[in-house]
C-alpha cells in the first residue's frame, strides 16, 4: 500500500528498542527498517550482522527510512544489546520449555506501552531467518511473545514479525486513530426529495415498460424502493441520481429504446425477419415468437419511436396500446386489443417478401376480427398529427 504524504509530520513516540540479533541479509534488515517507520519506531540493533555494516543492499530495501538506518547501533553480543532495557522479550515460534510468561503481540504491545510511560526500557528481539533465536538468547528474556499464526506453517519473515510488533505497539500508543476518515458528507436527503427522485425513476422505467407483468408491478416497486432508502442517501446523492436518470432518458431517441441497434439497423432487422418468414412461425413456437417480441421492442425504429412516444403521452390512446406484443403467431407494430385494431408501419420501396409477410399478417388478423390500420413511415415523421387524427377517427368508427 503506497502513499506516503510528504506534507504530514510524522509521530514522535517512545517506544521499544527492536534488536536484530544476527540476521543474514541486508535486505531484511532494510524492510524491518521500513516497517518500523510504518509504526513510529526509530531504534534498531544489531547484533553481529553476516554481511557487515553499513550494508548497501539494507539501504536500498529501506524504502526511504534512512533515519533508522542512519542510526542503528552495532553490538557484538546480545549481553551488550540489552544492558540498559529493563524489560526484554523473545520472539520466536517455538516452544523453549523455559518457564517465563508466554505473551501474544497486543499483550506485549500493552506490558510495553506502560513499561516505557513509567520511564523503563524496553527492547524486541528478534532471531535469524533461518534459525531464530538460541535457548540462551532466549533466557535473556523477561517474556517470550510468540505469534498466533498457522502451526503448521509458522515461520515468519523477519520484517513481518517486525511489522506486527511494530503495529500493535502503535495501535495502543495512537488509541488506534485512523490517519483519515470518510470526509463529511451533505445533509440527509429529505423524505419530499426522496419521493419526488422516484416518482422521476418510474415515469421512466414506464416509459421503457420495465415493469412488466403488471401483476408484479407492486412488488418491483416495492423493491427497487428499498434499493434507494436502504443507502440513507444525501441531498447530494439524490441529485446525482436525478441527473443520471434525466440523462439516460434524454439520451434515447424515444421512449423504450434500450437497445444496440440505430433507427436504420432496426428497419433491416424487421426486413430481414420479414425476409426470413417471421410471420409464418407456427403454433407450437409461441417462446420464439415471445423472444423475437422482445427484440423488436428493444430495437426500434425512429417512427415506431416517434408512434410510440405520441401513443403513450397523448390522453385519447395511453393505456390502450401495446407495441410489438405478439397476437397469436403474429407481431404487429402495434395492437389494442381493447380495439382490436392493429396498426402497421410500412416503409418505401419495401421488398417483395416483406410486403408478402405483412399481407399474410393483416389477412390473419383481419380473420379473427382484428382491423390494421397502415400508416406510411414517410407520414408519421412529416405530420404525425394527421396520422393520430386518422387513428383517432378508425377508433371512432363501428366494426
Amino acid at each position: 500500500m503506497s502513499g506516503t504524504d510528504k506534507t504530514k509530520a510524522g509521530h514522535d513516540l517512545a517506544g521499544p528498542v527492536v534488536i536484530l540479533v544476527e540476521p543474514q541479509l541486508g535486505e531484511n534488515i532494510g524492510m524491518a527498517a521500513r516497517a518500523m517507520g510504518n509504526f513510529a519506531l526509530s531504534r534498531m540493533r544489531i547484533v553481529n550482522p553476516r554481511d557487515g555494516w553499513p550494508n548497501i543492499a539494507a539501504q536500498r530495501a529501506a524504502a526511504g527510512a534512512d533515519h533508522i538506518i542512519g542510526s542503528v547501533e552495532l553490538f557484538d553480543t546480545v549481553e551488550q544489546a540489552i544492558a540498559d532495557l529493563t524489560l526484554v522479550f523473545a520472539t520466536t515460534a517455538r516452544a523453549h520449555d523455559q518457564a517465563k510468561p508466554v505473551v501474544g503481540p497486543e499483550g506485549a504491545a500493552d506490558e510495553i506501552v506502560s513499561h516505557v510511560a513509567s520511564g523503563g526500557g524496553a527492547g524486541i528481539l528478534f532471531g535469524r531467518e533461518r534459525s531464530g533465536l538460541t535457548n540462551e538468547e532466549v533466557a535473556l528474556a523477561n517474556r517470550i511473545i510468540t505469534f498466533p499464526v498457522n502451526p503448521g506453517f509458522a515461520s515468519l519473515n523477519l520484517a513481518q514479525a517486525v511489522l506486527l510488533m511494530g503495529y500493535e505497539w502503535f495501535k495502543l500508543s495512537t488509541a488506534g486513530t485512523l490517519p483519515f476518515a470518510m470526509p463529511e458528507r451533505s445533509e440527509p436527503a429529505s423524505q419530499h426529495q426522496m419521493q419526488a427522485f422516484f416518482d422521476n425513476l418510474v415515469a421512466e422505467l414506464d416509459k421503457v415498460e420495465f415493469l412488466r407483468p403488471a401483476e408484479k408491478r407492486d412488488t418491483m416497486l416495492v423493491n427497487l424502493r428499498n434499493i434507494f432508502t436502504r443507502m440513507d442517501p444525501t441531498k447530494q446523492d439524490m441529485h446525482t441520481l436525478h441527473g443520471v436518470v434525466m440523462a439516460i432518458a434524454e439520451g434515447r431517441k424515444g421512449p423504450a429504446k434500450g437497445g444496440v441497434l440505430d433507427g436504420a439497423q432496426a428497419t433491416r432487422l424487421r426486413a430481414l425477419l420479414a425476409e426470413q418468414g417471421q410471420g409464418g412461425a407456427t403454433a407450437d413456437s409461441s417462446s420464439t415468437v415471445r423472444g423475437l417480441a422482445r427484440l423488436l421492442r428493444r430495437n426500434p425504429t425512429d417512427a415506431e419511436r416517434i408512434l410510440w412516444q405520441a401513443l403513450t403521452r397523448d390522453r385519447r390512446f395511453a393505456g390502450q396500446f401495446k407495441r410489438q406484443t405478439p397476437v397469436g403467431r403474429h407481431i404487429p407494430d402495434f395492437v389494442s386489443f381493447v380495439h382490436r385494431l392493429a396498426i402497421e408501419l410500412v416503409n418505401p420501396n419495401e421488398s417483395e417478401a416483406i410486403g408478402a409477410d405483412r399481407a399474410n399478417r393483416r389477412a390473419w388478423l383481419e380473420a379473427r376480427d382484428y382491423r390494421v390500420v397502415d400508416m406510411q413511415v414517410a407520414d408519421v415523421e412529416r405530420d404525425l398529427d394527421a396520422e393520430l387524427a386518422r387513428l383517432e377517427a378508425g377508433l371512432r368508427q363501428e366494426r
